[in-house]
């Protein structure tokens, strides 16, 4: 709602027509429909165009694998897309806060991640081709937030789900975020975001150095597969992370499956490259990874052909 209240009172008049306000409803809660309708209510009194839609979650079966929020987010995201391809948005606004940010990165802390998980959120993002999200509230407390919605006199509903500590993020949010500002770290919040943002330097200069190796040691071959060269190795520093994490990327670059590319398989990659027989005598020589993909060593480096591949 504050992003709603801040957007129109910037727009002006001749634009409004060019604001369009999205709403998915989920089949998670009761109260769906309740907020789904108060949405379009504010809307209409801002003399903005809502679009909405249900999106199924639980019927759905999108959930199976990959959880409730995540299904739900992927749902959000694809609704949101379509629409700003609909009406020809180049942008796609969203109510994250600093909170939100913080809440983030601690949960990825505590699952487990790497220093590109710590950045937590972008700023902005490409969404869909030519749509960027943009997180314009990303720097705002969301107390911050709610003073302004007090001020301008804006009403707003709250997602009882938000209080329920059955889900992970509430927990952090009222227990142990709360807990830690309230006591001995009152500047939990703001601390957490700080590293999240140091993380999102270190980030894009690793993925600069990345995209360098890829250019200078992966060959695209005739037969469909990709030919890693084994000099990325004294490319690379010995660095065995970064290798690792030049794998992630190389999977990104190609569209193959990454979600269950995991730390074994990546470990596994490593020792092909960086030649490990020289040292133990007991070299990795094929893998099967996730996806149908298929890695062998090579003599000039390691091969890698996805399903479908004329060499697979």
């Amino acid at each position: 709602m504050a992003l709603l209240r801040a957007v129109a009172s910037i727009a002006p008049s001749a634009a409004r027509q060019r604001v369009i306000v999205a709403h998915v409803e989920y089949d998670l809660r009761d109260t769906a429909e309740r907020d789904r309708r108060f949405v379009i209510a504010q809307a209409e009194r801002l003399q903005l165009v809502c679009h909405w839609q249900h999106c199924p979650v639980i019927d759905s079966g999108e959930a199976v694998g990959v959880g409730l929020e995540a299904a739900a987010r992927e749902l959000r995201y694809s609704f949101f897309s379509r629409l700003a391809y609909a009406h020809g948005a180049r942008h796609v606004a969203t109510g994250h806060t600093l909170d939100d940010q913080a809440e983030t990165i601690l949960h990825r802390i505590l699952r487990g991640t790497g220093i590109a998980g710590l950045a937590g959120m972008q700023r902005n993002r490409q969404l869909a081709e030519g749509v960027s999200l943009v997180r314009p509230m990303l720097g705002l407390r969301r107390r911050q937030v709610e003073e302004y919605l007090r001020v301008t006199g804006t009403s707003w509903v709250q997602d009882e789900s938000n209080d329920d500590l059955r889900f992970a993020r509430n927990i952090l949010r009222h227990r142990l975020l709360a807990e830690a500002e309230q006591g001995p770290y009152p500047g939990a919040t703001e601390a957490i975001v700080r590293l999240g943002e140091q993380a999102a330097t270190l980030t894009a200069d690793r993925a600069v150095t990345i995209e360098h190796l890829i250019e200078r040691a992966v060959e695209r071959q005739l037969d469909g597969s990709l030919l890693l060269h084994g000099r990325v190795t004294e490319l690379a520093g010995g660095d065995r992370q970064l290798l690792a994490d030049l794998f992630i990327s190389l999977w990104k670059q190609e569209g193959w499956p990454r979600r269950d590319l995991s730390g074994r398989h990546l470990g596994q990659l490593t020792l092909m490259i960086t030649g490990p027989e020289a040292v133990t005598g007991n070299a990795v020589t094929a893998a099967s990874l996730p996806g149908g993909i298929r890695a062998c060593r090579h003599p000039q480096g390691i091969q890698l052909w996805p399903p479908g591949a004329s060499g697979s």
